[in-house]
């Protein structure tokens, strides 16, 4: 009896996606998860969390929004429709990887942990509407939607380089300064969900359950890691010119000082105008730029050799390429 494929085996036979195009699927993927933190920023800002009094439903009659809603109850629905959409974008990558010959098992492997971060994710969101935006409920939210932009950036960059054992471009205490880089980010960014959880925009115009601390201190506490971030950022990019480090880490290191300095703007400007909503949306994006910047610098500090790619339209001995550079983040 005949071996029953399944549908992933099935496209794989049928079709050949090329290398550029799972590249180009594993960046939509980091694409959808910074526009997925963006418009849930929005959600907030607008004042729509609660747009949709229920989950997974709407209203408890109704699993659209209805007319009596307003503009709040749509917000909130087409930020959770958003969800489908980043679910087809990661589902087009998966495919495009188990199509792909000759097979990386790592790089499935990475897709399916995107699906399952999401589907995690969308029943933290459906818990934050249960609980009337509970803040830290709120804060969780936002930082599995870190950890989905972290596999996406993560994915996307495989995707782009071999399969060799990874080789240290510089020295281990360069690569130890760049983890410690990567850990200032996260606590900078986890300080940051404390300051959304204390602030004014509660992200609903109903009273809303705060966490209990001095916004304004915790803004101060979330500007000290700022410092300590741009610190590290500073001293490594003067330590991989000293040692005379490879072109990709001081790329790398390059482009996160410009993210800081950017963000570092948008700041100050929210800040001296009183938090204005579109300032503060832009602070987030700038938040995921810096994110996805730091952890460009960790990986920049190895090389896994070039991508081995089947040549086009030949049926041939596998050959291999090395990718372009990837490029600068934001």
């Amino acid at each position: 009896m005949p071996k029953t494929l399944n549908p992933l085996e099935l496209i794989a036979r049928s079709c050949q996606p090329s290398a550029r195009f799972v590249r180009r699927a594993a960046l939509a993927t980091v694409v959808m998860a910074v526009i997925i933190v963006v418009t849930g920023g929005a959600v907030r800002l607008s004042q729509s969390g609660l747009g949709c009094s229920t989950w997974p439903r709407c209203t408890p009659d109704s699993l659209t929004p209805t007319a009596a809603m307003g503009i709040n109850g749509l917000i909130e629905f087409g930020n959770r429709m958003l969800t489908y959409v980043l679910c087809a974008v990661i589902g087009l990558f998966i495919i495009a990887a188990r199509a792909r010959s000759p097979r990386r098992r790592s790089l499935t492997r990475l897709g399916w942990a995107q699906f399952w971060i999401v589907m995690g994710n969308a029943v933290v969101g459906g818990v934050t509407v249960l609980t009337g935006l509970n803040p830290y409920i709120v804060a969780a939210h936002f930082l599995l939607t870190t950890g989905l932009l972290t596999v996406a950036v993560v994915t996307w960059w495989r995707a782009r380089e071999g399969d060799d054992a990874p080789r240290d471009m510089v020295a281990r205490p360069v690569r130890q300064l760049a983890w410690v880089l990567l850990g200032a980010t996260g606590a900078l960014t986890l300080v940051g969900t404390l300051v959304t959880g204390t602030g004014p925009h509660a992200g609903d115009a109903r009273k809303v359950h705060r966490i209990p601390l001095d916004w304004r201190e915790v803004t101060q506490l979330h500007v000290d890691f700022v410092y300590i971030v741009v610190g590290l950022t500073i001293a490594l990019w003067f330590t991989l010119r000293a040692v005379k480090a490879p072109t990709a880490p001081r790329r790398a290191v390059r482009d996160l000082v410009f993210c800081l300095l950017l963000q570092g703007v948008i700041g100050y400007i929210q800040y001296f105008f009183g938090l204005p909503e579109l300032v503060v949306g832009l602070h987030m994006l700038g938040s995921t730029l810096v994110w996805i910047a730091a952890l460009r610098v960790v990986l920049a500090m190895r090389d896994r050799g070039p991508l081995v790619e089947l040549p086009e339209q030949s049926s041939g001995p596998a050959e291999a390429v090395r990718p372009a550079e990837p490029a600068a983040a934001g």
